[in-house]
């Protein structure tokens, strides 16, 4: 996989161009002041009533409501939720779409499930950090970067991926390393990532885990503790130096137990579960369960399984401990 740095990046294609950043959250604060700072001509689209408006302009940026921004931007960036983005943009951001203009998302989804068919005469294309906003923008205002991807879905102009270039570059992106996917894969793996490992699989591990010692008969205390609490211990080290920093930093009895126990957990029916739940985002049956559900009004399974998990015991004996936890409060 070819990487490109600023080096490979014309950030003067951007020169002229107005960028609509829609949407003022984790990512939009990080894109819009980034690219501000580069010299970009920004505005954001919010809500009449959206609680970020101050902050965006306590930031120096213009705010409009969203049709306002769509029709002023040469360059229009979702940055709003997956469940919402398809009906602000068919609703409120396709009428101002213009020929050659760019289309932009953060994440495949809306584009590769077909919940937005954006006309044939505009450039669709992603610039996806891998990272959250905060580290998007403090890396940024430290000369730094997030590594990102960026991915062409339509090239109208012939210029779609010079222009994701730029603005992966207006945001910071390639002082660290830009990589090209396109829209099925980052969406794909994405989904894939979360449900069977970073979210549904850790989270069902250490829930297991602290479960199955208290049911012999151990303190919740010490199960949320060896269970949960040192995860972020590990999972810094493997982010820091990867699987080989890590057990190079433990114990020769926790290395073991790694070589040793990891089959006992994540068995055949393991995988097979894995291959399923990816089978189901390939084919588009969890993006319309989830689009389903969001469009229920989030009153259904969604609300009533966060407050059943919030009860678990795991959780409550978590907020006793993190009381302890000097660092962690602000």
């Amino acid at each position: 996989m070819r990487k490109y740095y600023d080096q490979d990046c014309n950030l003067g294609m951007l020169d002229g161009k107005t960028i609509a950043i829609i949407g003022f959250g984790s990512q939009g604060h990080a894109h819009a002041q980034n690219l501000k700072e580069s010299g970009c001509k920004v505005v954001v689209g919010l809500r009449p009533d959206s609680k970020s408006a101050q902050s965006a302009r306590d930031a120096g940026l213009e705010v409009y409501d969203v049709e306002t921004a769509a029709e002023m931007g040469d360059f229009v960036m979702m940055l709003v939720p997956d469940e919402v983005s398809a009906d602000i943009y068919n609703s409120q951001v396709a009428p101002h779409m213009k020929e050659g203009n760019v289309l932009m998302y953060a994440h495949g989804f809306n584009i590769h499930y077909q919940l937005v068919k954006p006309q044939e005469d505009i450039d669709v294309i992603m610039v996806a950090p891998k990272g959250p906003g905060h580290t998007v923008r403090s890396q940024y205002v430290e000369g730094k970067g997030v590594p990102s991807l960026i991915a062409v879905y339509q090239d109208y102009s012939g210029k779609a991926k010079d222009y994701a270039l730029a603005y992966a570059c207006g945001i910071g992106a390639g002082r660290a390393g830009i990589l090209e996917t396109s829209f099925r894969e980052e969406t794909e793996t994405d989904l894939f990532g979360e449900q069977a490992v970073l979210c549904g699989g850790v989270c069902a591990l250490m829930k297991a885990g602290f479960e199955t010692l208290v049911d012999a008969g151990y303190q919740p205390e010490m199960a949320y503790f060896e269970c949960i609490h040192e995860m972020k211990l590990i999972v810094d080290l493997i982010n820091s130096g990867g699987f080989e920093m890590m057990r190079k930093s433990i114990s020769n009895t926790a290395e073991y137990g790694d070589y040793y126990a990891g089959k006992y957990v994540i068995t055949e029916e393991s995988k097979k579960g894995m291959k399923e739940l990816l089978r189901r985002i390939q084919n588009g049956e969890f993006a319309s369960e989830f689009v389903q559900e969001m469009s229920a009004g989030r009153q259904a399974r969604f609300l009533t399984t966060r407050m059943k998990e919030n009860e678990h015991l795991l959780c409550k004996t978590g907020q006793e401990l993190r009381q302890m936890m000097s660092w962690l409060k602000k």
